[in-house]
């Protein structure tokens, strides 16, 4: 991949720039020095490295405002920055650019119970959302697998999801308002505490722009409830062609897993090198299925897709391996919990036979 060549006449202003910025913003939100921006040289695609011009921290959405103004009016390209977990580029800076970081924009502003929601700043982490709400019984339920360090304003611009997504949706399907300023400066806010807003799906255009449409400085999401079960099976396979015949399977039967998830040996005997998770080494593929909800319907569910998992001829799989846990889970996107779970396992005559 190669970098837009920079544009000599902006770097030969970089001073004015700076100074400019300076004007603009309190002392020690504006960072020019070259060492110090090494910092913000990349992303978590962490191949390409480049310097930005300068790199500006605002406080409060109206100097972001006047941040997007100066360089709109000027000329200045801009590109905003959350917490630089991304592994697509979108944050990476450019030579001739302005990097627009939202690292201090970090406070949740309002927990609403009674409409589920959390109204919170873009650079809170996605797991503080939840973090702030979980001791009365909810949680945000996009969960990327960087979500302890992830910004709830680089969801926004990236659309994340994470394992369950496959039951909750992505980001798209869990946020309900933002506030954002345009290229020009001008403060607008889009969406609420609603569900839907009326006229054209202007946050779903936002949702997934990286950055390229507005800035976000303020998320409103919703919030759900912690479900009453959670339990996992694991499924291996000789083949991974029959662990993804697997999960046709189990969505053809109209059964939605809260997630799902497939390694393949090499993933597996990476996890058994690294905590001793307890996989079978010799399955060249492992299905993780999460299913959550009330304790009856998930005994049901596991039943069925037990069931879903027989070697019968028209499912063409047969299942190598098989474990269901006997206690409640976390999270399935982080596997080194799976070592503390008490499975039962059942051998392929047991369950088939």
């Amino acid at each position: 991949m190669l970098l837009p060549e920079p544009e000599e006449n902006i770097l030969d202003r970089r001073d004015e720039i700076v100074g400019a910025l300076k004007s603009l913003l309190p002392k020690g939100c504006v960072i020019d020095d070259r060492t110090t921006m090494k910092a913000f040289d990349s992303d978590g695609l962490s191949a390409y490295r480049n310097l930005p011009l300068v790199v500006v921290l605002p406080e409060t959405t109206q100097q972001v405002a006047d941040v997007m103004k100066w360089c709109r009016d000027n000329g200045v390209k801009i590109v905003p920055r959350g917490a630089g977990t991304s592994l697509s580029g979108g944050a990476l800076p450019l030579s001739d650019g302005v990097l627009l970081g939202l690292g201090k924009f970090n406070q949740i502003t309002e927990i609403d119970f009674e409409n589920r929601t959390v109204t919170a700043q873009p650079g809170v982490t996605n797991l503080a959302i939840t973090t702030a709400v979980q001791d009365d019984g909810f949680y945000y339920a996009p969960d990327p697998s960087s979500q302890i360090a992830c910004s709830i304003g680089g969801n926004i611009a990236e659309n994340s999801g994470g394992v369950h997504c496959l039951k909750y949706g992505l980001t798209t399907n869990n946020v309900l308002g933002i506030e954002m300023v345009t290229m020009d400066g001008e403060i607008v806010r889009i969406g609420g505490k609603h569900l839907d807003a009326p006229g054209f799906d202007i946050l779903g255009i936002m949702t997934g722009s990286e950055g390229l449409l507005g800035v976000v400085t303020e998320v409103t999401v919703r919030i759900l409830r912690k479900p009453a079960t959670q339990r996992a099976m694991l499924v291996g396979f000789d083949t991974v062609q029959e662990a993804g015949q697997a999960v046709s399977i189990v969505i053809a039967a109209g059964i939605i897993p809260a997630g799902m998830e497939m390694m393949d040996n090499p993933a597996i005997n990476a996890a058994e090198d690294f905590v001793n998770a307890g996989y079978p080494r010799e399955a060249a593929a492992l299905l993780i299925v999460e299913l959550d909800g009330p304790e009856v319907e998930v005994d049901y569910l596991l039943d069925r897709v037990a069931t879903l998992m027989k070697p019968l001829p028209q499912h063409l799989i047969n299942p190598c391996f098989f474990k269901i846990s006997t206690s409640q889970i976390v999270d399935i996107s982080t596997f080194q919990l799976f070592n503390l779970f008490n499975f039962v396992s059942i051998s392929t005559f047991q369950l088939f036979l």
